[in-house]
């Protein structure tokens, strides 16, 4: 039988508060260490920030005020970088602390409100160095596993002068350790690749080791359920992934489940009672939860949650403090740089609200601990005596008699006020809330969601309006789904590719017909491979380009599916036609080159509009505009200070941005000066940057790195880049640039880095909230490169509104993005605008240099077999189902069995019903499970 509990919480869902549910005004520190950045008690949050390098915490409670509002304030804990923190399980108020002071301090904490206390409970001074991890040991109170740079130690904390022991000492740096839920066995992960299970109390020395690891990276570990541990690190490929093991041999794991590819570390939290755990990589916008059984499949993923901002780090509120009542069955606080944001995990059941439902809630660990540190070291074994979680069962609130002033100043969310009532709790009841430590109060589960900063489960009969006002903005692209086409239009079997391009360059480039692809032989060879032509590739090899020198950026002219201009790294352009029909032999010679630049060429671009116009930049800190009908240089513009990582021409082809590694964004107005006409602060991260002109060319979208590394997306307006970005999204940690894909029809904007797993997709907005991120895209191996296609290439049957060529080591994948519709059978209006035909030139080079501008026409995308959606026959409303009396009535055996297995098969299987986001709308109160 399975030990875990699965069936009843597969279909748990998180919901992200609403902004004002917030703990807003902080500011997160972002700090390398090995331990937590944030932690919570049943009434208290506590977290790194940015303050005297690292040394003072924030802290704020779990739940608002009496008033709804939160108070934040901060405590000076130590003299250098906290590196981890741990609440008593049975005290709330109790933290401790460890830091690169080589000290850890326990930390008798008040309510926000009231002035935190200037020193210690108690301090320890291991005097082993550096100090990277504390935890408090989960059935006995005092007793501590304290982690040294190589060490783990034991602690009494009755006994200051020495430690209980000294385990052995590991070969590498200690990277996690967790306690086993009965507190007999505490295990280890190392950066050997080790993972270590001790029994202090029997031995010093492992009792079972093995070097399991695949890679030496960030690991965590934690017991999950009686003998199973769970880890989150990265493999061979630096692909992160979590395992799970059987303790009792760690040789090899029970399972495992890759979650792509990021630098960030994975930081894993399990709830013992659901079987639940949450996994949150550090600079991701993404909380996995995973449902963890003791049988196949082990782990099975139960949702995928898209944040609005990249996590610093994740904290599990107590089981004591969660709102029963609506059935979240886990909440997890997020923190951010600017804020800590509330998820909560909720089971459907109908009645949510309204009834306790006690099959969600086992009784679970209480606050009470079962066993001294000396009688545990003596060899005791007690456990934790459980407490029931139904409001009506749960022990009075002890009130606390210590009292305390208010503090002089605190820097508060949304304006909170002091309450003179709230004290420091000495209380290890796990009742006390934030609103009252003072006075008894009720539970939190008796009170609605809303009390802890959710909205309430929504019943059935609530309106789209509301619902989508809990939701905030939506976007029709929000669901969007990205799929590798059939393998027969796959080309494969590709050998010998330059996969270690530039930065500026996009790495391959494609038109319609026809595919071009470095290669890692000598001579700057290019492959060239015909779009009409997929299959498996010979063995034999192929002709090429031979460009004489190494290729640093290539481009197909938009308007001739033939020429491909190359820059090498010579400082000269070559233009190559390529035959009708592709390749036969090797071009050794080109068709025109292009000399002006002193050193290596970084990027080129066509003009979007005039025929024959190119432009490029140069390590010489110029940019070149080139007459191909000439093959003259006719425009030098200067004004960079550095390297110049992206450029990119506005729709209208009037004007060309740039974002440079000086930390500059400019827009140039190549006709009418060779300086910049605009000039504003981009990206603070000099690891490279592109630069793309969205909303009718009204912005500029700039995908770069800021001062952490992280990579964002940055929003300005093309009117006032003095003023600097008027919105940003940090995205996650990946070393590589994102390369932008905008689609000007739907505004939709596809990124993804070479090297990357992972495609990430926004729709832009010329209003807040300017970015709405929508379901992302990933490919089952790093791809190279992803290069788009014409709008005429997409599928409107299909509602395709992009596709693109992936490049991998071997092969070209198409992959399209498609929105999910249910009547396909119409033309979807809505999502197809008319497209610019801009594979058609509208001037020559001379006639936009001597001022001409244009734009392009426009053409429909629709099928003349085809009707508009918005054209479409109302349907009246119908029952879907009709009651069964209707088949039972007046109908042999035989014609009853046949209807009721086809309205079953109907009920289970139409894929073409719509999906629930389609319409926002609830379901029918005998729909939902009891």
């Amino acid at each position: 039988m399975n030990r875990f509990k699965t069936s009843k919480f597969k279909n748990t869902t998180p919901k992200i508060a609403k902004k004002d549910g917030w703990i807003n005004n902080l500011r997160a520190g972002s700090f390398s260490c090995q331990g937590n950045h944030i932690k919570a008690s049943s009434k208290l949050v506590a977290f790194n920030t940015e303050q005297a390098g690292g040394g003072m915490l924030g802290l704020s409670s779990v739940k608002p005020g009496s008033d709804g509002q939160w108070t934040v304030t901060q405590i000076s804990c130590h003299s250098d970088l906290v590196t981890d923190m741990d609440f008593s399980p049975f005290d709330e108020s109790l933290l401790a602390t460890c830091s690169g002071d080589e000290t850890v301090k326990l930390w008798r904490l008040c309510d926000p409100e009231l002035e935190q206390p200037s020193s210690p409970e108690l301090t320890l001074r291991p005097a082993q160095g550096r100090l990277e991890l504390v935890h408090f040991h989960p059935t006995s109170s005092g007793l501590l596993a304290v982690g040294t740079v190589k060490s783990p130690l034991i602690w009494d904390t009755s006994r200051q002068d020495a430690p209980l022991a000294v385990l052995e000492q590991h070969s590498d740096q200690l990277q996690s350790l967790s306690w086993k839920q009965d507190g007999s066995l505490l295990a280890s992960s190392c950066k050997d690749k080790m993972l270590r299970v001790f029994d202090p109390r029997a031995q010093l020395t492992p009792v079972q080791s093995a070097k399991s690891l695949q890679n030496n990276k960030d690991s965590r570990i934690l017991w999950a359920k009686d003998d199973f541990l769970l880890t989150t690190g990265f493999d061979m490929m630096r692909s992160r992934e979590v395992r799970l093991w059987d303790s009792r041999k760690l040789s090899s794991s029970l399972n495992s489940v890759s979650l792509g590819t990021s630098s960030g570390m994975v930081i894993p939290l399990f709830d013992e009672d659901t079987g639940l755990l949450v996994l949150a990589g550090m600079g991701d916008k993404v909380v996995d939860c995973f449902e963890v059984s003791s049988s196949e499949p082990f782990l099975s993923q139960v949702s995928h949650c898209l944040t609005d901002i990249s996590t610093r780090g994740v904290a599990m509120v107590p089981k004591l403090a969660l709102d029963v009542m609506s059935c979240e069955v886990m909440r997890v606080l997020q923190l951010t740089d600017s804020c800590i944001v509330p998820i909560s995990y909720q089971v459907p059941r109908k009645h949510s609200g309204q009834e306790f439902h006690e099959d969600l809630y086992p009784d679970t660990v209480g606050t009470t601990s079962a066993i001294s540190a000396e009688e545990w070291w003596q060899g005791g074994n007690k456990q934790v005596q459980k407490v029931s979680l139904h409001p009506d069962k749960r022990p009075k609130l002890k009130v606390p008699p210590a009292k305390q002033m208010p503090a002089k100043k605190e820097v508060t969310s949304r304006g909170s006020k002091e309450d003179p009532a709230h004290g420091c709790s000495t209380s290890s009841s796990p009742l006390s809330t934030p609103s009252s430590s003072a006075v008894p109060s009720r539970s939190p589960s008796s009170t609605s969601g809303l009390s802890s900063g959710f909205l309430p489960s929504p019943s059935p009969s609530q309106s789209a309006k509301a619902i989508q006002s809990l939701l905030g903005p939506t976007s029709k692209f929000r669901h969007i789904q990205g799929a590798v086409m059939h393998r027969d239009t796959h080309i494969t079997n590709m050998r010998g590719l330059n996969l270690t391009t530039p930065g500026e360059c996009d790495g391959f480039c494609v038109n319609r017909q026809r595919v071009a692809v470095p290669l890692a032989i000598s001579g700057g060879q290019i492959a060239i491979f015909e779009r009409s032509q997929p299959g498996r590739l010979p063995d034999t090899s192929l002709p090429t380009i031979q460009n004489s020198v190494n290729v640093v950026d290539f481009s197909w002219d938009p308007f001739d599916a033939r020429q491909l201009a190359v820059a090498g790294d010579d400082a000269k352009i070559r233009v190559w036609q390529v035959p009708e029909g592709g390749l036969k032999e090797t071009l050794t010679e080109p068709e025109l080159i292009l000399q002006g630049h002193t050193e290596k060429i970084y990027s080129i671009k066509f003009h979007p509009l005039a025929s024959g116009l190119l432009v490029s930049s140069s390590y010489d800190l110029t940019v070149r505009l080139w007459n191909l009908e000439s093959g003259e240089q006719v425009k030098l513009l200067t004004g960079h200070q550095d390297q110049v990582f992206g450029m990119a021409w506005s729709p209208d082809g009037k004007l060309l941005a740039t974002v440079c590694k000086d930390g500059k964004v400019r827009i140039y107005d190549p006709r009418k000066s060779t300086t910049p006409v605009q000039e504003g602060p981009g990206p603070e991260g000099p690891r490279g940057a592109r630069i793309v002109w969205v909303c009718e060319g009204k912005y500029l979208l700039v995908s770069g790195f800021d001062s952490r590394s992280e990579r964002g997306l940055y929003l300005y307006s093309a009117d006032s880049l003095s003023s600097g970005a008027i919105a940003s999204a940090q995205v996650d940690v990946s070393p590589s640039t994102l390369i932008p894909f905008y689609d000007p029809d739907t505004s939709v904007i596809i990124l993804t880095g070479k090297g990357d797993t992972r495609v990430h997709i926004y729709e832009i907005l010329p209003e807040e909230p300017y970015f709405i991120e929508c379901s992302s895209f990933n490919s089952p191996e790093p791809h190279k490169g992803l290069a788009f296609l014409p709008k005429t290439e997409c599928n409107v049957r299909d509602v395709e509104i992009a596709v693109g060529l992936m490049l991998t080591k071997t092969t070209i994948e198409p992959v399209a993005f498609r929105v999910p519709r249910v009547k396909k059978e119409f033309f979807q209006d809505d999502v197809y605008t008319d497209t610019a035909v801009w594979w058609e030139p509208i001037l020559t080079a001379s006639g936009w240099l001597s001022g001409i501008n244009g734009q392009h026409k426009k053409i429909s995308l629709k099928p003349k077999d085809m009707t508009p959606v918005s054209e479409a026959p109302k349907e009246a409303p119908v029952r879907k189902y009709l009651p069964s009396s209707v088949y039972l009535e007046e109908k042999t055996d035989e014609q009853k069995k046949e209807e009721l297995l086809s309205a079953m098969v109907a009920k289970l299987g139409n894929m073409d019903d719509p999906l629930p986001q389609e319409s926002f709308e609830g379901v029918d109160d005998d729909e939902w499970d009891d």
